[in-house]
């Protein structure tokens, strides 16, 4: 009689629980604190100091279920793993429990008396409660502290006042949500039960217990099993902690990522606004070198559509590189009286020599590599062509479009290229840290290729690996958005994740070929900005970003389990935070989007409703292969130049969305 013990439900948090040891230790009143297992997890350095300070510690289980709904082993699991975690972290065994959602003192329902009984058949004494704080459901300070004060006071069949007739175990909580109503409340509750001649106790003295008997040390041989237990725990707790700082540095770079090549974006737009574009000169010549492996389908209007072009003079130029179709066969039937016309027919020796041995025959000072399943626009070489004015320039990218946008895959990279590598390109473009000049769309300035040695033959993204080493030569890298070409993208995830996979791996070998580039800090941009996006953004970010996601539905899964039980004031394991931050970068993200969508041109907007969607799936695929294509680098052997099956479906222009 007389007597009340304080004891907190869901931690330890290392948020909330500190605060309240504070304030205990301040009020010097004891506690007992029923610890969930997951949550202890990585508090280690909590739970001793529960202990220290000469509180009480109790199971609340392991993963905080209702145990009158789940079976024997995960029942037995959930008192054992947090025993066990107990032990290993404190040297100490567990002898209080307490069940979740466990209703009073005086269970007389089955969902309150078999987890009760369980515990007490593995040696644990069941403490349930009298007075419910109600704290879970955040009322309010003043509403804590009245359902405390009051419902100790009046007791069963007593007047409200008599400390010889009370209720004695009070219910709040130090995790589980937001816990700084109980904060506030705590110092007030303490105070005011102490006028009323209340005095504080563990629980262990309500149940004639000493501290020892409530929280028994490890015997000797016992210590050994915890020793080799805290090294399993010690590896858990970290591997949770980092996830945790990945799921954070993730973010944080993400939305600084986006941010800045917005704002970059913004300022490119603008500046173009002030700047007048050299005039074209109808009579520069270029030299078109379109290789082509298996191209029967679409090598006709690829040509066509070059010829076609104005305010510019011209040659094309067809390597076929081995083709096993009717390829050469089409150029010459179709184009065999054409002067600008030439075909160059070699056996199979993959992209790079296809193109060293066109650019050997090409007679322009100005040349554009076009891949067979793009179609340009009558105005797109002119507009490439007349930045080379400026001779420092060594190559200019284009703005690439998805061309077939006829499913769900195809404008998904329809978005994937306005949104993220074309916002990308001409963000960087500004800071000299352009990485790719893309081979749908792009033309160079011959004597740079010849003054690094051609394109190169030993990494599978040739137009990246000559991006990079015509800078790396001292020529400027830019980029013309009305420079426009339209291309035929992979119709099917399996056909995506072939070409993209062959993407992944040929940027791995490019960060492997030029890493000297950061270490010499020359030419800045690419040191600075350019190789670490790559590496940080394209490779690294795809191998952390599964288990972000994971760890996201994991506490999304919580969440809704918590609401379902408890309603929406109480969320076990507060992955709230973490949703907000995920919600945060993807309005970021899509915002980035939608300043990508307003800095086009002649583009539908009506595409931007599969951007949602495009999150939760088509990253995925990225994801994956990116991943597999790390493996793949790590194992060695090289990879082909795969050909992917060509439609011919591309329009240009505008298209239906």
């Amino acid at each position: 009689p007389g007597a009340v013990a304080l004891t907190f439900d869901d931690g330890p948090d290392g948020r909330w629980t500190p605060k309240i040891l504070d304030i205990l230790k301040a009020k010097q009143v004891p506690a007992t604190f029923f610890f969930v297992g997951e949550n202890g997890l990585t508090q280690r350095g909590l739970l001793n100091r529960m202990i220290a300070e000469g509180h009480e510690v109790g199971s609340h289980t392991y993963t905080h279920p209702n145990l009158a709904t789940t079976g024997r082993t995960q029942t037995l699991f959930e008192l054992n793993a947090t025993q066990r975690l107990f032990e290993a972290f404190t040297g100490r065994t567990l002898k209080l429990f307490r069940a979740p959602y466990f209703g009073d003192a005086e269970p007389t329902t089955a969902d309150e008396i078999l987890p009760a009984l369980e515990a007490q058949n593995h040696g644990y004494i069941s403490v349930g409660l009298h007075v419910d704080s109600e704290d879970w459901q955040r009322p309010g300070v003043a509403a804590i502290v009245n359902n405390v004060v009051s419902g100790v006071s009046k007791g069963d069949n007593c007047d409200n006042g008599d400390t010889q007739c009370s209720h004695n175990v009070v219910l709040l909580h130090d995790s589980g949500g937001d816990r700084s109503q109980t904060v506030a409340a705590l110092p007030a509750i303490i105070d005011l039960l102490r006028a009323k001649g209340f005095r504080f106790v563990p629980v262990s003295e309500l149940a004639g217990l000493s501290p020892e008997q409530a929280m028994p040390p490890l015997s000797p041989a016992d210590h050994v099993a915890a020793e080799a237990d805290l090294l399993v725990f010690e590896s858990l707790g970290w591997s949770i902690r980092a996830l945790h700082f990945l799921f954070g540095a993730a973010i944080a770079l993400g939305i600084l990522r986006a941010l800045s090549l917005s704002g970059l974006a913004l300022a490119a737009a603008r500046r173009e606004n002030g700047i007048v574009a050299p005039p074209i000169d109808p009579q520069r010549f270029v030299s078109v070198l379109i290789p082509a492996f298996n191209e029967e389908a679409v090598i006709e209007r690829a040509v066509r559509q070059v010829l076609a072009s104005t305010e510019v003079a011209l040659e094309v130029i067809v390597i076929d590189d081995g083709s096993k179709d009717a390829t050469s066969a089409i150029v010459r039937r179709q184009f065999g009286s054409e002067e600008r016309v030439h075909l160059l027919t070699l056996p199979n020796g993959g992209k790079a020599s296809a193109l060293n041995r066109g650019l050997a025959l090409a007679k322009g000072e100005i040349v554009v590599a076009l891949d067979a399943d793009t179609q340009f626009e009558p105005t797109t070489i002119a507009r490439l062509a007349r930045w080379f004015v400026d001779p420092k320039l060594g190559a200019i990218a284009g703005n690439a479009k998805v061309g077939n946008r006829i499913n769900l895959v195809t404008k998904w990279q329809a978005l994937e290229y306005i949104t993220a590598q074309n916002l990308e390109r001409r963000a960087l473009a500004q800071l000299g840290a352009m990485t790719v000049v893309p081979g749908a769309v792009g033309a160079w300035r011959k004597a740079a290729i010849a003054a690094v040695g051609g394109y190169p033959p030993d990494t599978l993204a040739e137009d990246q690996d000559l991006t990079i080493a015509v800078q790396r030569a001292g020529w400027d890298v830019t980029y013309d958005q009305r420079a426009l070409a339209w291309t035929e993208a992979p119709q099917s995830l399996r056909q995506l994740a072939r070409q993209r996979f062959r993407w992944a791996f040929g940027t791995i070998q490019c960060v492997w070929k030029h890493k000297r580039v950061m270490a010499s800090g020359r030419p800045r941009g690419l040191a600075l900005v350019g190789l670490p996006q790559v590496m940080l953004f394209q490779l690294l970010f795809a191998v952390v970003s599964p288990l972000i996601d994971l760890a996201l539905i994991v506490n999304v899964v919580t969440t809704v389990t918590s609401i379902r039980e408890h309603g929406l004031t109480y969320i076990q394991g507060d992955p709230a935070r973490m949703a907000a931050f995920w919600l945060l970068f993807a309005a970021i993200d899509l915002t980035a989007g939608l300043i990508a969508f307003a800095l086009e041109r002649r583009e539908k907007w009506g595409l931007l409703k599969w951007l949602v969607p495009m999150r939760f799936v088509y990253r995925q695929v990225m994801y994956y292969v990116v991943i597999k294509a790390i493996v793949q680098a790590l194992r060695g052997p090289r990879v082909g130049w795969a050909s992917i099956a060509r439609s011919g479906q591309v329009q240009v222009g505008p298209q239906r969305v």
